[in-house]
């Protein structure tokens, strides 16, 4: 392990050259990682374990969009392809990436499928956390054990395949077999990880339940629909308002901040956007404080969690979801969207 320096504060972090691929195959070279899931985190994490060598085998609900992707990508029912439970049984170390709430009503299922000596791992602490509302309680003779890619699937995978990797937090929840941490840190690289870094089951999923509400997704979704009708109230043109709104932050300025950090991509804009921006910030950051705030507090007491599981475990919650994103593809801003950028060099003509 690496110690680095976080801006003052000294932490460690395992990188894929202390903990190579080929340590990380060893390691896993007795074991079955069945990969339980095929929806979000599983086809990047089960596609990158097969492609690195690792002994992989999927788990997913016969006859459903996701058992058909499977199948596309290659893993072979009775083979590398399996129900949930057939997989369970056979996995030594199962992967647990069924959606939150699908691991809720699977776990009594799952929970009898599991040995002694097995590794249960998760890419969220939700379950294990938040186990009075999810019932989740690992039997005591499994490690239990995490390792959370810090992106989509799909960016697991699409890192992977050029060879960026993505960096992810590892957790040991219960150690059994005295393997615990090594059989995590080689999934971690295995899956294609960048770089590794330590944390808690509730340190994953309070950061990362505030992430996904706040800056990554919620906040930024909300900020950029308040500028862009602000912009559009003022008489400015749907292509002028998404692009001063989105583009210019999407193809432009997170690159730069992405390479070398906020304070380069401030010193690389022109003197007019530097002194606004400087300005600005302060004033959205004390605005937005109050709402983190109760955000977290909702995230810790567990308020959220039931939100989630009770929307998501409704029995029209694929209908209901539909048309909540409906209402965002359909709306003026984001049908701007698609057509910006269809007329990206990149993208015309096609």
């Amino acid at each position: 392990m690496a110690q680095i320096d976080f801006g003052g504060t000294m932490e460690e972090v395992t990188t894929s050259e202390e903990f190579s691929l080929q340590k990380a195959r060893e390691v896993l070279e007795p074991e079955t990682v069945a990969v339980l899931g095929y929806g979000v985190q599983g086809p990047g994490q089960a596609l990158n374990l097969r492609d690195n060598g690792i002994r992989v085998i999927v788990g997913q609900r016969e006859n459903s969009p996701s058992w058909d992707r499977a199948v596309a990508d290659g893993f072979v029912p009775g083979k590398t392809l399996f129900p949930l439970e057939e997989a369970a049984r056979k996995g030594t170390i199962v992967q647990y990436l069924l959606s939150d709430a699908g691991q809720a009503a699977m776990w009594p299922k799952v929970r009898e499928c599991l040995n002694p000596g097995d590794a249960l791992c998760f890419s969220h602490g939700f379950s294990i956390v938040y186990k009075g509302q999810t019932g989740i309680v690992a039997p005591k003779e499994v490690d239990v054990i995490l390792v959370a890619p810090k992106g989509s699937g799909r960016t697991v995978r699409t890192n992977f395949l050029d060879g960026s990797g993505i960096n992810s937090s590892y957790a040991v929840n219960q150690d059994f077999t005295g393997r615990a941490i090594e059989r995590t840190l080689a999934l971690g690289i295995a899956i294609g990880s960048g770089y590794l870094f330590p944390t808690t089951f509730q340190k994953e999923v309070y950061s990362d339940l505030t992430g996904e509400r706040g800056v990554l997704m919620g906040c930024l979704a909300g900020v950029m629909e308040a500028q862009y009708n602000l912009l559009r109230k003022h008489g400015h043109s749907p292509s002028e308002a998404f692009n001063e709104t989105v583009e210019e932050l999407t193809q432009s300025l997170i690159r730069l901040v992405a390479e070398n950090g906020m304070d380069w991509m401030f010193s690389n804009c022109s003197t007019t956007a530097q002194r606004g921006a400087l300005d600005w910030s302060p004033r959205f950051r004390d605005a937005v404080a109050p709402l983190f705030d109760e955000l977290y507090d909702n995230v810790v007491s567990g308020k959220e969690t039931r939100r989630v599981i009770e929307a998501n475990s409704a029995p029209d919650y694929r209908e209901k979801l539909q048309r909540e994103l409906d209402l965002i593809h359909n709306s003026e801003m984001w049908r701007t969207g698609a057509a910006v950028r269809s007329l990206r060099p990149e993208n015309r003509g096609k």
